[in-house]
Order: C-alpha cells, then structure tokens, then sequence
C-alpha cells in the first residue's frame, strides 16, 4: 500500500492500493472527534482525490480504534463561543467535510466503520454510498443525554438512513449499539467480525471497480436525486440520465452489454458485472 504525501495536513491520513483510495480521520487519541483542522484537512483530500486518476473507489475510515466519536466539544462550542465568526467558519468546513463533498463525491464511496461512531460521526458515514462496520464498532446518538439534541445534519441522517420508529428510538433514548444491530436496522450494508472488516471492504470494492465508473457514477447520481421526485419525474429523469450516459461512457457498456447478451450469447446481466475492456 502505497502513501501518498499529506498536503493537506497531518489530520487525514490518505492511502492508495489498487485503485483504492483509504481516506483515514487521523485523531486517534481524540477517537478521531471532528475538530474544525480536521473538517478543513478532510474536504481539502477530497477535492483532490476527486479528480485523482489513481482513485476508483474511496474508502473513508478512522485511525486507531474509531471511527469518528462526533464533534469536539471543546473545540467547536466552548473554544468558539465568544467568536461568531470562527464559528461560521468551522461549521461551513464540517458541511462540506461530513456530508456535501461525500454526498456529490463522483466515484462510489465506503464507509468503514472500524470502531467508535457517535453523534457527528454519523454523518460522514450516512453520506457514503456504502458502508461496512465491524460487528464490535459501537454507534449512537447520546446527545439528548447531556442537554441537546442532534445537531447539523444528523437528525436528518438518521430519518434518512433509518425506519421512522428506529430513528426515534435511538434519538430519544441516546442508547448504544453495536455493528450487528447496525446491520439489522439499516444504518451499515453488512457487519463482519473485525478482523475481517478490510479484506471484506476490499472485496466490495473490487466488485464495483468491475463495474463502468460512468455508470456508477450516474446511478449513484440518480439514487441521491429521486427521492425528492415526484414519481413522473423520477420516471423522466432517469429517461434522461440513460441517454446522457450513453455519451459519457467511454466504454461504451450498455452496446457491448447488448451485444453479449443477445447477439454474442456469452454474457447475463443478472448474474454479475460484464467483463470491462482491457
């Protein structure tokens, strides 16, 4: 596994195997807490790695034995709250860094969930299109159990990810979890025992890097827009993302798809990816 030099801090920590872009949260003393340096040092990687040609599939994960344990308290309320204009500035950072350059990133994106996720850590999580967690990882939202409620775009997060009544539950009671029950309500794909964990990412991660990255990349687009639509709508944007694909896709997938399958007899579409040129 290759290390690619960190301009964008000493925060994030950002490796390479394969095509396989391992994007760490880098406080493991802290239990990898979102402070406003590290909100900044992640969107910074992001925007890299977006258009970095050795990135097909990004993984985004916490050093030690976290994932990420929230917000620092210290850092984004007590230190800034006789500063408002520091305070805007480190919640606009957390936006882009925990959900919007996740959300809009343009190749598919895992979350490996490795330990500690609470409160604030959910969202980085819930904006990945995918995610693992280890069965022994430890989630919640504890925060109705110290004066507040969940703030930023968690409590959307949560209504978003999970059923109604198991948002509510977990909001409203701040009891923890662990990876199974993760699994079980929703919030993660899959949960495998820790040791584990990163061969079963990788493995997931080669399956979809045999996949077209056009043809990730405008399926995942659609998935993040449809639910806002009317179903009519729904019905012409999708209409409309097909054709347009057809010109974006070097590759040129769903001809040779159709070749295979009809013509050529070699290929079923149910069963698996078809093989991408050489």
């Amino acid at each position: 596994m290759a290390r690619k030099k960190d301009p964008w801090g000493k925060l994030v920590l950002v490796e390479f195997d394969d095509g396989i872009a391992w994007v760490s949260f880098n406080r493991p003393e802290k239990r990898n807490a979102m402070s406003p340096q590290l909100a900044v040092d992640v969107s910074a990687a992001l925007s890299d790695l977006q258009t970095d040609d050795a990135t097909q599939i990004l993984v985004v994960t916490g050093a030690g034995d976290a994932f990420c344990a929230g917000m620092d308290l210290r850092e984004y309320f007590r230190a800034l709250d006789a500063d408002p204009v520091g305070r805007h500035r480190a919640q606009s950072d957390a936006k882009q860094a925990t959900h919007h350059k996740l959300a809009n990133f343009p190749k598919v994106t895992i979350a490996m969930v490795n330990g500690w996720c609470f409160g604030g850590g959910i969202s980085p999580l819930v904006a990945c299109d995918l995610a693992v967690a280890a069965e022994e990882a430890t989630f919640g939202v504890s925060e109705v159990n110290w004066g507040i409620i969940p703030g930023g775009f968690v409590s959307k997060d949560l209504v978003h990810a999970l059923s109604y009544r198991h948002a509510f539950y977990y909001t409203l009671t701040g009891e923890p979890f662990d990876g199974k029950r993760a699994e079980a309500i929703g919030l993660v794909n899959f949960a495998v025992p820790r040791a584990e964990l990163r061969d079963r990412t990788m493995e997931l991660a080669r399956r979809l890097m045999k996949v077209s990255p056009p043809v990730l990349r405008a399926a995942k687009q659609a998935l993040r827009v449809v639910p806002s639509l009317s179903y009519d709508d729904s019905w012409d944007y999708t209409v409309t993302k097909n054709l347009a694909l057809r010109l974006q896709d070097p590759e040129n997938s769903r001809q040779r798809g159709m070749q295979q399958f009809l013509d050529e007899k070699k290929y079923r579409p149910g069963l698996g990816p078809q093989p991408r040129p050489e």
